[in-house]
């Protein structure tokens, strides 16, 4: 009988900066890999047929699992990079007014 074993791997999604999530991006990458490489010498590994199926369906969870989590290190990076703009923006609105160009709220009528 074919023991099936199963790597399991975390990834915090939580991240700091963009070349963390660039790094994690590029290890969940790098995992995918090597599961697929497990998944192709399967056929050549001389197991039953039932064996070979169940450890290709568990790669083949995994390597969903790892694409998810990548997704949702991209999308965590949109949402930064949109806020960041949002932030952008503010600022340079909050810059166009003042004393030199008064707004409809921050304006000073004098009369002579």
């Amino acid at each position: 009988m074919t023991t099936i074993s199963a790597t399991s791997s975390s990834v915090s999604t939580a991240s700091t900066s963009d070349s963390g999530s660039s790094s994690q991006i590029a290890q969940l990458t790098k995992q995918i890999a090597k599961l697929t490489e497990q998944v192709k010498n399967l056929s050549s590994s001389g197991g039953s047929t039932e064996d070979v199926q169940q450890q290709q369906e568990l790669l083949q969870q995994q390597i969903e699992l790892l694409q998810q989590q990548i997704a949702q290190i991209e999308q965590q990076q949109a949402q930064k990079a949109l806020q960041q703009q949002q932030q952008q923006q503010s600022a340079a609105e909050t810059k166009k007014e003042g004393v030199n160009k008064p707004s409809d709220t921050n304006a000073i009528d004098i009369y002579v």
